[in-house]
């Protein structure tokens, strides 16, 4: 015959379970007694482009973003081949792009055409002086097409 003052495993852990959901119920009470917290206010992560430092606060915004790389492209031309053609290149070949001789060459910023160009040279390297910026309503309108 048991010992009536042995315990089932299951009920001492019927008993600690039971305390665990004691203590949490009585956490949400003492919880939900507290006056409530106002209400949670958006962060202020935007700037307004109205009011007085409107000027101030878009100079802030444009120096997080002065820093940040782009890509700069100069683009001389271009052209199709196959890969046929492609694989028979070798040192002195010559590839036939589609821009002329002494038409601008394009400026490409993160492979947007922003403006044309001719190439000089300057103390043995290449560059390009601007001749046309293109404007952002004719950047749009290129999107557009």
């Amino acid at each position: 015959m048991a010992d009536e003052n042995t315990e089932n495993p299951q009920d001492a852990a019927d008993a600690i379970g039971e305390d665990d959901w004691a203590a949490a119920m009585a956490e949400q009470a003492i919880a939900e007694s507290t006056p409530e917290t106002p209400a949670a206010q958006p962060a202020d992560i935007f700037q307004s482009f109205g009011g007085a430092d409107a000027q101030s606060g878009m100079m802030r915004e444009l120096d997080m973003i002065l820093d940040i790389p782009v890509q700069l492209t100069v683009e001389l031309g271009r052209t199709k081949i196959t890969i046929k053609n492609l694989l028979q290149l070798a040192h002195g070949s010559v590839v036939e792009l589609d821009a002329l001789a002494g038409e601008p060459m394009d400026v490409l910023v993160n492979g947007t055409l922003i403006a044309q160009g001719e190439v000089v040279v300057v103390n043995d390297k290449f560059g390009i002086r601007l001749t046309d910026i293109i404007t952002p309503s004719e950047r749009m309108r290129k999107l557009g097409r």
